[in-house]
């Protein structure tokens, strides 16, 4: 079946990924390598706070607060208001993606982003203005309340779009979230080296992303 739609991650894929921002702060504050990732995945289940933080259920400033307090019980201290802050501020958009973004809905397709996030601070949708007009669609877990890899996020896209998720490709750099997006019917590429997924891409659509 012919695709209709591409829908896009945006950290990891249409930004560089956040990975390498936490890794960078992890060096510069001491901390041990992953000492964040460990942390963060110790909040599973759907009520933990990063799943909270990212639904728009608990306040920025809360999540910090909190995150903080399970660092120090680690032994070690962190500013996470200041590492989340970082994040935004420093996040660089990939501009091969940006590119290509434009170039599929030059071709008569339509594009969303569907990304987990959070509000950062009070300027979060002027900051997104820019990036939000490159899109037909533009979802926000911290605006409606779900988050990847809930099947209804996917499905609330798909909706927006007007294009059945059997009709739609998904780039990602998460496993879970593509595993679930597999699971309705989605073609999925797995962001590493964008490179690499928008030949996988051009593979799929019949596009030349290199041109």
């Amino acid at each position: 079946m012919a695709i209709r739609a591409v829908v896009f991650d945006l950290g990891g894929v249409v930004f560089d990924s956040p990975v390498e921002l936490v890794r960078d702060y992890e060096r510069r504050a001491g901390l041990p390598e992953h000492l964040v990732a460990r942390v963060l995945g110790g909040y599973g289940g759907g009520d933990g706070l990063w799943q909270r933080l990212e639904r728009g259920e608990l306040p920025l400033d809360e999540f910090c607060r909190r995150f903080d307090d399970d660092v120090r019980a680690l032994g070690h201290a962190i500013s996470s208001a200041d590492m989340m802050r970082e994040m935004s501020e420093r996040a660089e958009l990939r501009p091969a993606m940006l590119a290509a973004i434009r170039k599929i809905r030059a071709r008569g397709l339509k594009v969303a982003a569907l990304t987990n996030n959070w509000a950062v601070g009070p300027d979060h949708d002027e900051r997104l203005a820019p990036l939000r007009d490159e899109f037909h669609v533009f979802v926000e877990s911290c605006k409606v309340a779900m988050r990847k890899p809930e099947p209804r996020i996917f499905e609330l896209t798909g909706e927006r779009l007007g294009v059945p998720l059997s009709e739609t490709a998904f780039l990602d750099d998460m496993g879970p979230n593509l595993k679930a997006a597999r699971a309705l019917g989605m073609t999925t590429i797995k962001v590493g080296k964008p490179e690499i997924a928008l030949d996988e891409l051009g593979v799929v659509l019949g596009v030349d992303f290199s041109e």
